[in-house]
């Protein structure tokens, strides 16, 4: 199992893991958020972890009408099809968006595991657009992955940091900086800017799409 793992992240993603994993030990186990100190009371924790929230919302709102949206909306309503791609918390916001998406009438699927993504990116095709969900946008995976669904001429649309690898490589980015540290906490509040942010894609996607839209919502509704 461990040599398999080790094959199917390569040699740059070994050292990253390494990395991480020599942060984790070093960490005291009581980060559990990263505006939750071990001293808080239970009502102080509930509130703080519902600040941040509404903070990183908040800050995702206010950058809005600099993001491409119109880019990325375009990109969508002429797709053939369209991915999510995303690992860890990020695989679970990417399974999210797939689950909305499909309903508006476009062949839809969320690859969650490196493999997957790998492959996925290697047979894609122009008119194809696959989005990338990452905090940070450091596996070097998907930096990969992207880089070769760019050579199949397929669309690649990253939610990330902006000065990751992974962004340098995305047609278009969608700058998401969250304030968690992903080799401490488990993304939160970033996670949660993630699925606001694609919960507005897919509604300013089905206005574009118009009656067309409508009408497959309605029918995945019966």
């Amino acid at each position: 199992t461990v040599i398999r793992f080790c094959r199917s992240i390569g040699l740059d993603g070994f050292r990253e893991f390494t990395i991480r994993l020599t942060e984790d030990l070093s960490r005291p186990v009581s980060n559990v958020h990263s505006s939750v100190s071990a001293d808080d009371t239970a009502s102080d924790a509930v509130i703080k972890v519902m600040d941040a929230s509404i903070r990183s919302l908040v800050e995702m709102r206010a950058i809005m009408s600099s993001l491409p949206v119109d880019a990325a909306v375009a990109a969508m309503s002429r797709a053939r099809q369209i991915a999510f791609a995303g690992l860890g918390a990020s695989g679970h916001v990417a399974a999210d968006a797939c689950q909305k998406f499909f309903r508006l009438g476009t062949p839809s699927t969320a690859v969650t595991n490196t493999p997957d993504i790998l492959q996925f990116a290697g047979v894609s095709e122009p008119g194809d657009v696959i989005i990338f969900i990452s905090h940070g946008g450091r596996w070097p995976e998907l930096a990969r992955a992207a880089a070769l669904a760019r050579e199949r001429g397929a669309t690649v649309i990253a939610l990330t940091d902006q000065g990751s690898k992974l962004a340098s490589l995305a047609t278009i980015v969608f700058p998401c900086e969250g304030v968690e540290n992903p080799s401490i906490y488990t993304p939160m509040s970033s996670r949660l800017a993630h699925l606001a942010l694609l919960d507005a894609l897919q509604v300013a996607l089905a206005l574009v799409l118009g009656d067309t839209a409508v009408d497959k919502l309605r029918k995945s509704r019966q």
